[in-house]
């Protein structure tokens, strides 16, 4: 896209420079990106779940939330999803249990670039997913997800392991667990998902944004007749599988509560964006507790 815009603003509109061109198509649309950003936190705002006294934000920390975010969207979009994607990795002599990383909506297994490097050094081993089709339905991902599932518990000589996923990615890993059963499955650390809906979701598109939607205001809405037929399925087993880590201050679940599960052990941090939250060494270093202690458990 930047390379789109710098032809034009060389060709069409004079821009002498060919670096000119490229400073000039960088900054209109990281500007674009960042305004876009912008707008998710007034949304998100509007629409925000209580909060404790302590824990509410002065424009200081406002900014610094809003240029986080901006920071971690740009590497993420530029850089992670396009050049960083992976399948997976079976550590030698590994360690603990393998993890099946489990991406959110609109983006690829590039998202997990940065906590993959933390696995790789733990000797950890890890698989990556692209949910496909990109628009479906969180019900279609659950097939895949077995079949990630198998490989993984097969090539890493595993009979369970952990399933790390970003926001709508836990939604997609408690289908799988619904469908499937828990028979394969250590632990889910669900990081940022909106377990009750999303305000936000009625500005994207596809099924799967239409089945994340809450309805209506933060104290008197409800979640969408999918995410409800999902939680009547659940069994206090299952929900007993899964850590919530989340953010009192996300910019895109919103009321921001929605991440909070009953049943589940849920951790709820100040001060990090949504995309952010994959990339915050605070969530990473949660989320390798949980995934260690998850695999001690396991060979009790």
């Amino acid at each position: 896209m930047v390379a789109g815009l710098c032809i034009v603003l060389h060709h069409y509109f004079l821009v002498a420079s060919m670096p000119l061109a490229w400073i000039l198509s960088f900054s209109a649309l990281a500007l674009v990106r960042f305004m876009l950003i912008a707008n998710t936190f007034f949304i998100a705002y509007r629409y925000r779940g209580p909060l404790p006294t302590e824990q509410r934000l002065s424009w200081k920390t406002g900014g610094r939330l809003l240029f986080q975010e901006f920071w971690a969207s740009m590497l993420v979009t530029s850089w992670q999803m396009p050049f960083c994607s992976f399948s997976g990795t079976v550590a030698p002599q590994a360690a603990g249990l393998p993890v099946l990383l489990i991406h959110g909506y609109g983006c690829n297994s590039g998202y997990w670039h940065s906590m993959r490097r933390h696995l790789i050094r733990s000797n950890i081993s890890h698989k990556g997913i692209d949910l496909e089709p990109l628009l479906g339905g969180i019900d279609d991902y659950a097939a895949s997800l077995n079949k990630a599932v198998e490989e993984l518990c097969r090539e890493s000589g595993k009979t369970q392991l952990i399933i790390l996923a970003h926001s709508m990615g836990g939604l997609a890993a408690r289908v799988y667990l619904h469908q499937y059963g828990s028979r394969r499955i250590a632990k889910i650390i669900s990081v940022g998902t909106p377990h009750h809906g999303t305000m936000l979701a009625k500005f994207g598109i596809g099924i799967n944004s239409q089945q994340m939607r809450w309805h209506g205001d933060a104290d008197r809405g409800q979640p969408s007749d999918w995410l409800r037929n999902l939680a009547s399925a659940e069994d206090t087993a299952s929900r007993a599988l899964i850590t919530s880590i989340y953010s009192l201050h996300d910019n895109i679940v919103a009321p921001q509560q929605s991440c909070h599960l009953p049943g589940a052990n849920n951790i709820g941090l100040p001060r990090i964006g949504h995309v952010a939250l994959g990339l915050h060494p605070t969530v990473q270093a949660l989320a390798l507790a949980e995934i260690r202690l998850a695999a001690r458990l396991g060979q009790l």
